[in-house]
């Protein structure tokens, strides 16, 4: 089983990446943004709790997530394996998720994370706030802010990776066809 962490900054390309990762590896995209808003859509237990704390404008307790995580991976026994987009986002997300993915007897088989300098990553941020409609997206010391924050909280969950010898940097800027390429090598290098 193929078990892939997509990591990156916002504007890192990330998404894009994703679906072409998808389409070729025929993983099952487990974004948590994707997540929450199925999980409340079906109305289950988890999705209305999440939906009571975001209606508050509080964040979704890691509990909650990792429950939806192991949902799908509930549901999806029989994939070839899983793409993990957005999550984890801090170690213990990343502890977590490990523990989660032991009762199944997979471990997470590489993280693959765009490289791209904070400069670049305002400008493509800025960009698609143009086209995207995302208000997060338009202003730039909103911007910034995405970027700092990921800087400050989420890097840290490269470490955990790498101190498992499943971390690989990927350099992201240059077409999205070589990112893409130089990605699957590294996939097939695991195999």
């Amino acid at each position: 089983m193929l078990n892939l962490v997509l990591f990156g900054p916002p504007g890192a390309g990330k998404g894009t990446q994703s679906e072409k990762l998808i389409h070729k590896y025929n993983l099952v995209h487990l974004s948590t943004g994707d997540l929450l808003r199925s999980q409340i859509a079906a109305g289950t237990e988890l999705g209305l709790r999440a939906k009571q704390l975001m209606d508050q404008g509080l964040l979704v307790p890691d509990e909650v997530v990792i429950g939806m995580i192991e949902s799908k991976l509930r549901e999806n026994q029989s994939a070839p394996g899983f793409i993990f987009d957005g999550f984890p986002r801090t170690v213990l997300q990343a502890e977590a998720l490990d523990s989660l993915l032991s009762h199944y007897q997979t471990p997470i088989t590489i993280m693959i994370a765009l490289i791209v300098d904070d400069e670049e990553l305002i400008r493509r941020l800025l960009k698609r706030g143009e086209t995207s409609g995302r208000p997060d997206d338009k202003d730039e010391t909103t911007a910034r802010r995405r970027v700092s924050v990921y800087n400050k909280d989420t890097m840290p969950v490269a470490d955990y990776y790498s101190q498992q010898g499943k971390f690989v940097g990927i350099d992201g800027i240059g077409t999205i066809d070589d990112i893409f390429l130089a990605i699957c090598e590294k996939i097939d290098s695991q195999k």
